[in-house]
């Protein structure tokens, strides 16, 4: 069954207007680099606090985080079977920018440090399930932008999460702004990870390396 999908790109003139597309024309100003540490690359065990940097910059591959075994796992996209390639274990994956639970549900917070959200307490309510099987979300294949559009993987999408980059694509090239909110991803088995995505490029400004701060297990 072929569940990939197109979606058009309206031009207009010189104007490009890309609405649904993070950093579409970014490989232009991009220079590639070797980055020597990925995974989790910081780990507290104790306070339960560490960072985690994942190169997502592959249009075409999900990066699997496991908050129980602490380890992170490339696999690359069939764009029409979402269920090709997923690890067995995993709680968040990320795709460039774009986030998805493995059952959970999450909410984006009014803090921006995790001491403020620790001291306020857990929310009980407004987390957000994802978005099942979207046909529109996950950008695959960008060669065919030139014709007018543009190829999509079906997959499920966190829409609360991914607000915590926001790409205006209105003008090029792209404006990246972060949200510095706190995300809590309220996980299938019950327990609760803060996610703050500190960084979305490394030194040399390579799109899609995310350094992301986290506290697992987060309890009030």
């Amino acid at each position: 069954m072929n569940f990939g999908c197109c979606k058009p790109i309206v031009w207009l003139g010189a104007a490009v207007l890309l609405p649904a597309c993070d950093g579409i024309l970014e490989g232009i100003y991009d220079r590639p680099v070797a980055v020597d540490e990925y995974g989790f690359v910081s780990v507290d065990r104790e306070s339960g606090s560490g960072r985690i940097r994942v190169d997502a910059s592959s249009y075409t591959d999900w990066v699997y985080i496991d908050f129980h075994r602490l380890t992170v796992e490339t696999s690359a996209i069939d764009k029409d079977d979402p269920t090709a390639g997923v690890p067995a274990s995993w709680d968040i994956a990320v795709h460039r920018y774009d986030v998805k639970t493995n059952g959970g549900s999450a909410l984006e917070t009014e803090y921006s440090d995790f001491g403020a959200l620790q001291a306020a307490g857990l929310p009980a309510e407004g987390y957000v399930a994802d978005e099942p099987l979207t046909q529109n979300r996950i950008s695959y294949d960008m060669s065919h932008m030139m014709d007018g559009y543009l190829i999509y993987a079906v997959s499920d999408y966190n829409a609360e999460v991914s607000k915590w980059l926001d790409v205006d694509t209105s003008e090029m090239p792209p404006v990246y702004t972060l949200s510095h909110r706190v995300y809590v991803v309220r996980l299938a088995d019950g327990t609760h990870v803060a996610l703050q995505l500190a960084d979305f490029m490394d030194a040399s400004g390579t799109k899609g390396v995310l350094t992301v701060d986290y506290r697992y297990p987060f309890e009030s």
